[in-house]
């Protein structure tokens, strides 16, 4: 009898190191971040099946899932980077303070060498699993991203078109692991990924512009200018969009039903970004990123369609 107080009190000696454990657990996985890698993991997704040869006798289930989870350490990888990079701006701004660097709650240096071996892994994984062209493409994502865009942030306005270069490689990691090599198909899938992310960042710059000021982030200009170039960055690629858009399913003459769907989808998303650079709000910001994140899985999963 002596000995159930002894054990009970044993594990509840232990709850709150388990708790702990789950808490840094947690912590590491917002490391990777997990909603970021999401839409880059449906690209991925997108240019891997555009990139099967039609009309294929066997879909290679196991070189997908090799794809995405060596796409998916890469990414993780180099969003852990970033975020050790950018550890003492994160601290400044209200919307990455509690990151689990910028606030404390992990390492500097623990989150370094998990970024590494996830990154590291990650490449090897692709060379080995898929292919080199996969696995080159993923390195000079990660790069790329770590090396020009991320210290930009802090010099010019134009960090967001060098950003946009690696942001829009994912399909092109996916094509290339399916097919071997890039067609102007699989570039068409590129330029869409490409375009899309001005709107979907400058949503994005909007809503959290004080923060960004206040930790000397240039992804928008200081002073008068600020709003105009957040417009133009709007809605100009929107624009380009809309052909871009039909590019792909022009190349693989696809029903005209899709044609109209992705135009559609285009010309909404056009919609949100002129609002946004119309009414300059908060509010409208937020509609931009929603309709951001809804619009590039849609426009992919239409002209996956118009391919089949």
């Amino acid at each position: 009898m002596a000995s159930q107080p002894t054990a009970l009190t044993l594990r509840l000696e232990e709850a709150p190191k388990l708790q702990a454990g789950l808490a840094t657990l947690a912590d590491y996985w917002r490391l990777t971040k997990p909603e970021v890698n999401l839409l880059i993991l449906i690209t991925t997704l997108g240019g891997f099946c555009l990139g099967l040869p039609s009309p294929i006798q066997r879909f290679p289930v196991a070189l997908l899932i090799n794809t995405l989870l060596g796409t998916l350490l890469v990414a993780s990888g180099t969003g852990t980077l970033n975020q050790f990079l950018e550890r003492t701006f994160d601290a400044e701004m209200r919307r990455t303070a509690r990151r689990p660097i910028a606030s404390g709650r992990i390492a500097a240096s623990s989150a370094f060498w998990f970024g590494i071996v996830l990154s590291c892994v990650g490449c090897l994984y692709l060379f080995v699993a898929a292919n080199a062209l996969a696995s080159l493409l993923a390195l000079v994502t990660l790069l790329a991203y770590l090396f020009f865009y991320t210290p930009l942030k802090r010099r010019t306005p134009l960090c967001t078109l060098v950003g946009a270069l690696p942001g829009a490689m994912p399909p092109l990691i996916g094509w290339a692991a399916a097919a071997g090599s890039l067609n102007l198909e699989a570039w068409s899938l590129y330029a869409i990924l490409f375009l899309w992310q001005f709107p979907h960042f400058m949503a994005i710059a909007w809503m959290y512009r004080e923060d960004y000021l206040r930790a000397g982030y240039l992804v928008l200009p200081r002073g008068e200018t600020r709003s105009k170039v957040m417009a133009l960055q709007s809605v100009l690629p929107c624009l380009f969009l809309l052909p871009a858009s039909l590019v792909p399913l022009f190349l693989t003459h696809s029903n005209f039903l899709y044609w109209v769907a992705n135009l559609l989808l285009t010309l909404a998303f056009l919609f949100c970004a002129a609002r946004l650079a119309s009414q300059q709000s908060n509010l409208m910001a937020r509609r931009l990123l929603s309709a951001s994140i809804i619009y590039l899985p849609l426009v992919f999963c239409v002209t996956l369609l118009g391919r089949l």
